[in-house]
């Protein structure tokens, strides 16, 4: 997100100290990712000790730090616990927000450096152990569950209006409409199929597993010696396996789309039976949410400031040879 929550930085900061004992001395905002509902910082001590700092908007985010700990308590090394407060608590309650802060790493994420064999090998091998991991009951009933919902495909036809003849004021907001508009055909048979193949899983009884649910590029990050770390586990379900084996060779930012790199990470994760229905419902589900979010953002309303270009790069991005789209189209092709 490049512009920050409605929090000031002395009041996280003071919640740092008070609640962590973590006494920053600065606090520099970091304008990644592109959750709208959380905001990015760097804390710094005067010792030199550096933290992550995550502000997320509403109070419904224990289960995710809970995974983390039974990620890393099953051994698996990908995994970055979080920093407990001084109550031994993994988040920690600020106004409307929930503070969770992490040891920081220094290093880039998928998007920006290339996994080299071995890491990809190893990715491979730490997916197999999420997606085999025992999730007690008592957190399984906190963890979202695959419905095949039609959510995001009503969402997308409820935009097809704005599209064709939707008042848009601004200069992000008709670029954007130009481009849906060129890219109509596209955009109906993504929210189409998606619904066929979903209600063709519907009547399938796939098993369910503990997914990451968004483990691409942008959620692996690289350290300076090479170590790599699954982060963002802010939304995990339990779902069939395809859920994130789906990113694996999926285009995802345009990266992770060459078919080397999925032989490397198969050879980790091991021989599995992949369902191609499930396999090309995830890649059109995706793109289909994400299209409603974008479009939702850009031509509903004219907020978001630096935000809009950002987003309207990315959404055309999917579009482009070898992105999501049309790896999506190709998937569903060989399902056939």
């Amino acid at each position: 997100m490049l512009e920050k929550l409605n929090l000031s930085d002395q009041i996280i900061i003071e919640c740092l100290n008070t609640n962590y004992g973590i006494e920053a001395a600065t606090l520099t905002f970091l304008p990644l990712g592109a959750d709208t509902d959380a905001s990015l910082y760097k804390a710094q001590t005067l010792d030199q000790r550096s933290y992550f700092v995550k502000l997320k908007l509403g109070h419904h985010h224990d289960t995710s730090t809970e995974i983390v700990e039974l990620l890393q308590s099953a051994g698996i090394q990908q995994i970055i616990p979080p920093v407990k407060t001084t109550h031994g608590k993994t988040t920690q309650r600020i106004d409307h927000f929930t503070l969770i802060v992490y040891p920081f790493i220094d290093g880039q994420d998928g998007f920006n450096r290339n996994l080299t064999n071995d890491q990809w090998i190893k990715l491979g091998k730490a997916l197999r152990q999420v997606h085999e991991l025992e999730v007690p009951l008592s957190v399984q009933n906190r963890i979202r569950k695959e419905s095949y919902s039609a959510k995001w495909r009503d969402a997308v036809r409820s935009i097809y209006p704005y599209i064709e003849a939707g008042p848009i004021t601004d200069e992000i907001g008709v670029k954007l409409q130009t481009f849906m508009k060129k890219h109509m055909p596209d955009i109906r048979r993504l929210v189409d199929r998606a619904e066929q193949l979903g209600k063709k899983l519907q009547d399938h009884s796939l098993k369910f597993v503990l997914c990451h649910s968004d483990i691409h590029g942008g959620n692996v990050l690289i350290d300076e010696n090479s170590h790599f770390y699954i982060v963002d586990w802010d939304e995990p379900i339990m779902a069939p396996k395809e859920r994130d084996l789906m990113f694996i060779g999926g285009g995802v930012g345009n990266v992770w789309n060459k078919p080397p790199e999925e032989k490397l990470f198969y050879k980790g994760y091991g021989e599995t039976e992949i369902n191609s229905t499930a396999l090309a419902y995830y890649r059109h589900e995706r793109i289909v949410e994400d299209i409603a979010i974008y479009s939702r953002e850009l031509l509903l309303t004219t907020a978001g400031g630096n935000n809009r270009l950002e987003m309207y790069k990315q959404f055309i991005a999917m579009f482009e040879p070898q992105g999501v789209v049309d790896i999506a189209f190709k998937t569903d092709d060989k399902s056939l």
